[in-house]
């Protein structure tokens, strides 16, 4: 495995139902179907939906799903409300009426993403997940972000983090996110990341499609991954805030073996590691977009 190869597997999940794209379901439906036969579509993770829609998926695309006995389903990330519980039993029976066999098609939830501000939150909603997803709790990031983290990691959860918005006031601070970074690496939480990240690197883009948008500096998902890779790996929080505030496509080299950033050098073994076991995946409304731009950048091993 290469360490583009490393950087991008299964990174980018989909999530073009949801602002600024905000696509109609059969349209984001049929977007995921052709990202699944395209070239870069190692790089593609699930589809993410609300529990609110499941049927409507279920009804609009159903033809779409793969069929046949040792087809690879869709996979699909839900995002559930306060009613933990009752979605947990509709996303079982979504489930049994997809698996391998059925003529309804292949599909299968397997992750769940919910939000808590607080343990207590935290403990009572995880305990309600079906033992059959794998829950992610969307927290604040905050002052109290350890003790957050911390009761992720007592329920056997998943930590998220919003990392941007269409809005200016929808980005945290860098030394918030490394300090959210921190905490999932102490208590030995994974994470995935929503919200922002369809460039590569940090700078100023629109907020929306729209012509006349508002701009706002962003983060790229090379600044927040391999930020959290290089923590991972080197264990020095400063580096890791360097790595997320660069915003020059020279300051980064991908190469067969490693990744190096202004003389770091990340192997691509350190990689596959945090990928597989800390730095998991980010929500896009785009696929095209970031797995495109990285090629623009004309970073040597990502072209």
């Amino acid at each position: 495995m290469t360490a583009v190869e490393a950087l991008l597997s299964g990174l980018v999940d989909y999530a073009g139902l949801f602002p600024p794209a905000a696509l109609p379901m059969r349209k984001a439906l049929e977007s995921y179907a052709h990202y699944r036969d395209d070239p870069a579509a190692p790089a593609l993770g699930r589809f993410i939906v609300p529990v609110a829609r499941i049927e409507e998926l279920e009804t609009t695309g159903h033809d779409l799903f793969p069929r046949g006995a040792g087809s690879e389903p869709w996979r699909l990330s839900v995002l559930v409300g306060d009613d933990v519980r009752a979605a947990g039993e509709r996303l079982l029976r979504f489930n049994c009426h997809h698996w391998s066999g059925s003529e309804t098609g292949h599909a299968l939830v397997d992750v769940v993403e919910l939000k808590a501000a607080t343990a207590q939150e935290i403990s009572s909603r995880c305990a309600d997940v079906p033992k059959a997803f794998t829950p992610y709790v969307e927290i604040p990031v905050g002052e109290n972000v350890g003790t957050l983290v911390g009761a992720i990691s007592i329920a056997g959860a998943r930590a998220k983090i919003r990392t941007g918005g269409t809005t200016r006031d929808a980005f945290p601070e860098p030394q918030a996110i490394i300090a959210f970074l921190s905490a999932c690496l102490e208590h030995k939480v994974a994470f995935k990341a929503t919200a922002g990240l369809h460039h590569p690197l940090r700078a100023e883009y629109p907020l929306t499609y729209e012509p006349r948008s508002d701009s706002a500096v962003m983060y790229g998902f090379l600044n927040v991954f391999l930020a959290a890779a290089f923590l991972a790996a080197k264990e020095d929080a400063g580096t890791a805030l360097g790595v997320l505030e660069e915003s020059d496509p020279e300051s980064i080299r991908i190469e067969a073996d490693g990744i190096t950033w202004r003389r770091q050098k990340l192997t691509t073994s350190e990689l596959r590691a945090a990928r597989d076991t800390f730095a998991i995946s980010f929500g896009s409304c785009s696929f095209r977009e970031p797995v495109d731009e990285l090629r623009e950048l004309q970073l040597a091993g990502a072209n």
